[in-house]
């Protein structure tokens, strides 16, 4: 073997060792590969994460932290939860009864009130462009630390959303992305017999051994990495989880119906057949102008399914190793604009809110607080450091823990985190 080169097998080797993935001119350049899962060292016993993400970033006073008696309080009423005390938007009554099994972070506070680069702080914990270096999302570091290596279905799936990617960790952590949850991942049906494919896969390997001989290159290993996995997710049985046709009609019915519900009823199947982070993304939370009829008719679109996954989970046994989280990028102003004819509020990091069910939390609450007009956090402000460190907390991942750069540079997963391991059970 060449010095640096890396194994190359045989045709039936690569057949029995391929691992799952997907082919990148097919299905948005997903690139996992093999990777050694590294030892739990958080406290909970959550073994999955539904990360429910809410582009634009949704109003909290609109949501899950009413001010019925403030300046900016707007036309909706509050409405009581299961959990005495506490109150959300009128437009929630089914998640409102699901929140004796989840805890709502009204104290989240951040720096960062530009869309790209709130994305990318609340995914990472890292601002954009620190230290020179693109950072892994959440999900790249779930898959990293609590993924299944041999799992023929991969560890990070997102829904409806680019999202963010594997950063330094490399495209061995890649997610695999899903455009259109109703139609599933497509082409996983070879269109020619197996012995065909197998010559193909074959031939295909022989000459990318010659290529890589004369330039030595990390993107070969990749691709190499890619059309293994690939293979194996052709054949994998799991991988009908992707298929919400096969999913009774009743228990499809329960989610409601447009691609943000689709997408819930497939990360629940997801996390059934053992992928252990899945982000589905509902955009449209950016509401400068309509507040509030946009926000009404969001939050229609939410309330369904998502108090379906949480019953579904509860039912299955999987909601106490299963973290649902729902959060975007920031909250909106507590007072309204008053340009145009439709008001609406604008970006607001200061002070929002945040929720969590299951994945063996304390539940039936609330962490933080904010002053009368929801503007200022007036009880345990919530860094993004804290609220993601929680999050591998209770998914039994040292969030101290260092993950290395391709330079060999330390880099903790989250840094100057203060969790609020009082959820931890």
């Amino acid at each position: 073997m060449l010095p640096g080169m890396m194994k190359w097998y045989s045709r039936r080797d690569f057949v029995r060792l391929s691992a799952a993935g997907v082919f990148a001119p097919t299905l948005s350049g997903w690139l996992p590969v093999l990777a050694n899962a590294a030892p739990q060292g958080g406290k909970g016993k959550a073994r999955a994460c539904i990360l429910l993400w809410m582009d634009g970033g949704p109003s909290h006073k609109d949501t899950f932290d009413p001010k019925p008696d403030s300046k900016g309080a707007g036309e909706f009423k509050p409405i009581a939860t299961k959990v005495p005390g506490v109150y959300i938007s009128e437009h929630l009554p089914k998640i409102a009864q699901t929140l004796d099994k989840g805890v709502i972070v009204r104290g989240m506070t951040t720096p960062e009130g530009a869309h790209p680069r709130a994305k990318y702080y609340m995914h990472t914990g890292y601002r954009e462009g620190q230290g020179g270096i693109i950072h892994p999302s959440l999900g790249a570091i779930v898959s990293k630390e609590i993924g299944d290596p041999d799992s023929p279905m991969p560890n990070y799936v997102a829904i409806n959303s680019r999202s963010y990617g594997a950063g330094f960790l490399g495209p061995r952590h890649q997610p695999l992305l899903i455009t259109d949850p109703n139609r599933g991942v497509e082409d996983l049906k070879a269109a020619v017999s197996t012995q065909q494919l197998q010559r193909r896969l074959g031939l295909l390997e022989r000459m990318e051994r010659a290529f890589y001989r004369e330039y030595d290159a990390d993107i070969i290993r990749d691709h190499h990495t890619t059309y293994q996995r690939a293979f194996q997710l052709m054949s994998s049985r799991q991988a009908k989880a992707f298929d919400l046709s096969a999913e009774p009609p009743s228990s499809r019915s329960r989610y409601g119906s447009g691609r943000f519900a689709d997408g819930v009823l497939m990360a629940r199947r997801l996390v059934e057949v053992g992928v252990p982070f899945v982000e589905v993304t509902l955009g449209g939370w950016d509401t400068h102008q309509n507040n509030f009829e946009r926000v009404k008719a969001l939050s229609a679109q939410i309330d369904t399914p998502i108090a379906a996954l949480i019953t579904d989970l509860q039912e299955r046994g999987l909601l106490d190793t299963t973290l649902v989280v729902w959060m975007g990028e920031f909250g909106r102003t507590p007072h309204i604009n008053n340009r145009g004819p439709n008001p609406g509020r604008d970006h607001y990091p200061r002070a929002w809110s945040t929720v969590m069910w299951g994945g063996g939390i304390r539940a039936g609450g609330t962490v933080g607080k904010t002053d009368k007009e929801g503007a200022t956090v007036i009880d345990r402000p919530v860094t993004a450091q804290d609220f993601l460190a929680t999050i591998c907390e209770l998914l039994g991942i040292d969030h101290t823990r260092q993950n290395e750069t391709p330079t060999g540079r330390p880099i903790r997963i989250v840094e100057k985190a203060n969790p609020f391991t009082s959820l931890i059970t």
